[in-house]
């Protein structure tokens, strides 16, 4: 009679090492793309009708925008936004710079098709792996 299979156990420090490396890997999967620069916040300027502005250096060289046309109704904001926008310490001028530049939210068409690849050849690789162990272990069983 075969003898009953005892699958190898992983040692508690090994159980450690796998978590911490698979946060790093987490980590730097998700920090890579902002840290080389190819991830990058789209946003693009969408002025509502009536409302300029005009730019100006000081001499510190900080810039400062001058509105034409501002105002809470002008933006597109009701009188409980503007409420909340100015509990958060906005006035018109401080939140236009916000509410005029939405972020655009853009697919990278090519980016998605890579990670599809990507993640169906790692599934491709684990079945692999996983038949290739369990073909083994019915064989030290079996045989």
């Amino acid at each position: 009679m075969a003898q009953r299979y005892i699958p190898p156990q992983q040692s508690r420090g090994g159980q450690i090492i796998d978590v911490v490396l698979l946060l790093v890997l987490v980590f730097i999967a998700l920090f890579a793309p902002l840290w080389l620069k190819i991830a990058v916040p789209s946003r693009v300027e969408k002025l509502p009708p009536g409302i300029t502005y005009q730019t100006a250096t000081d001499a510190n060289g900080a810039e400062t925008r001058t509105w034409t046309g501002l105002s809470w109704e002008a933006l597109g904001q009701n009188p409980t936004m503007a409420a909340q926008w100015e509990k958060l310490g906005h006035t018109p001028e401080t939140a236009a710079a916000i509410i005029t530049q939405p972020f655009e939210y853009d697919i990278d068409y090519i980016g998605v098709i890579i990670t599809a690849i990507v993640i169906l050849g790692y599934y491709v690789f684990v079945i692999s792996m996983s038949t290739k162990e369990y073909r083994e272990v019915i064989r030290e069983k079996f045989e």
